[in-house]
């Protein structure tokens, strides 16, 4: 009995098989012509696998993070200073001490701050420089959107001119927009130094409260409002008018004691 032999085909077989075999060679070559033209197509990821090449992570610098806002109010200056207050109404020796007990306090808590921003008014800025002399960290940077205005107010007519507190409103939504946001990367802390109207609106528009409540509250003299803005956005307080670094001498709210102070004298709110 003949048993069948076994073929070997390597390459230079191949026209020989194509004679002895025509149909199978034929095919043969055929399909080794495709395979060669056309190789199969990558394996397609199903499931888990395909959502995590949809989903790539982003990269480090642009994931969300926590920033700690410090927000401090400029200390008390010459109100009797006829000069515009963008180059006039300097602080008073009371306010250059209030300026250096709140920096000492921010240096005592042993952070290293990101930025340093204050608004372009005279008073707010020379209560930076003390501040950043304090921390030995970054200088002032100028931001105008921080400049005091009067903003809308409930229940209040304190005769602006018209639209004049609208322009206001702008300003301040303005730089809620430009500081109120998520760090990214890695966490980040910046101490913001504005006035009283401009911290209060803040820390209204922070909450989700509506900002024309302002005028229903007081803050002190370089008090310390600290507000963190969490990755998500949304924003946590943490400290509101804090005045725990002055002595009683030294807390004054918009140029007068507080009413726990003897002979304290009420004043509208500025």
């Amino acid at each position: 009995m003949l048993r069948p032999r076994r073929l070997r085909c390597p390459s230079p077989l191949r026209p020989r098989l194509a004679r002895r075999l025509p149909l199978v060679g034929l095919l043969w070559l055929g399909l080794a012509g495709v395979a060669a033209a056309d190789p199969p197509p990558p394996a397609v990821a199903s499931g888990a696998a395909a959502q995590r090449q949809v989903s790539a992570p982003a990269p480090a610098a642009q994931v969300p993070a926590v920033l700690t806002l410090y927000l401090i109010r400029h200390g008390a200056y010459d109100e009797s200073d006829p000069r515009d207050e963008a180059v006039g109404k300097g602080l008073t020796d009371a306010g250059r001490e209030q300026a250096r007990r709140v920096g000492e306090r921010l240096a005592g808590l042993g952070i290293k701050f990101d930025a340093l921003w204050t608004s372009p008014l005279t008073r707010a800025r020379e209560t930076a420089e003390v501040v950043a002399r304090a921390l030995d960290g970054p200088p002032p940077r100028i931001a105008p959107e921080l400049a005091e205005c009067r903003p809308p107010a409930r229940g209040d007519d304190p005769g602006l001119a018209a639209g004049a507190a609208d322009s206001c409103r702008a300003r301040f939504e303005a730089a809620f927009t430009r500081f109120f946001n998520p760090a990214t990367g890695r966490d980040r802390q910046e101490i913001v130094v504005g006035h009283g109207n401009s911290i209060r609106w803040l820390w209204c528009r922070a909450l989700g409260v509506d900002p024309a409540a302002w005028i229903a509250m007081t803050i002190a003299n370089c008090s310390l409002t600290v507000v963190r803005v969490l990755p998500d956005g949304a924003c946590k307080l943490y400290a509101f008018d804090d005045t725990g670094h002055l002595p009683l001498e030294l807390q004054s709210y918009a140029g007068v004691a507080p009413p726990w102070r003897p002979s304290a004298k009420e004043k509208p709110a500025r």
